[in-house]
């Protein structure tokens, strides 16, 4: 019976998810969607006034810190993405796709999947 192997298998993941740590659970959740792939856009802004807008990235990574050992989360993100000089959701002729880094204590962002594509 197929549908009550599915049913043992999601409450077995369940189950271990329940048993993790919060950070082991976030991990295991980019992990999923870095797998299932994603559309991100991620808008920056000056005050309220959008300034620039990246699209179809895939993920924003944390940068962890190596010094002595320790694997301590760094106060930036980074990530790759299409530059999307005109505002439109679409890589439009021209865009490029970038490297970025974004700071956790001076830059006012949103991330979020693309609604229109």
């Amino acid at each position: 019976m197929r549908g009550g192997s599915g049913v043992a298998a999601a409450t077995a993941a369940a189950l271990a998810l329940l048993s993790c740590t919060q950070e082991s659970q976030n991990r295991l959740g980019r992990a999923i969607e870095n797998w299932t792939g994603d559309n991100g856009v991620l808008d920056i802004y000056a005050g309220d006034k959008l300034v620039m807008r990246f699209i179809k990235i895939d993920k924003l990574t944390t940068s962890m810190g190596t010094a002595h050992g320790n694997d301590i989360p760094r106060p930036y993100r980074f990530g790759w993405g299409y530059l999307d000089e005109n505002q439109n959701y679409v890589v439009d002729p021209g865009e490029k796709k970038l490297y970025f880094e974004i700071s956790d204590y001076s830059t006012h962002y949103v991330f979020y999947e693309n609604p229109h594509g």
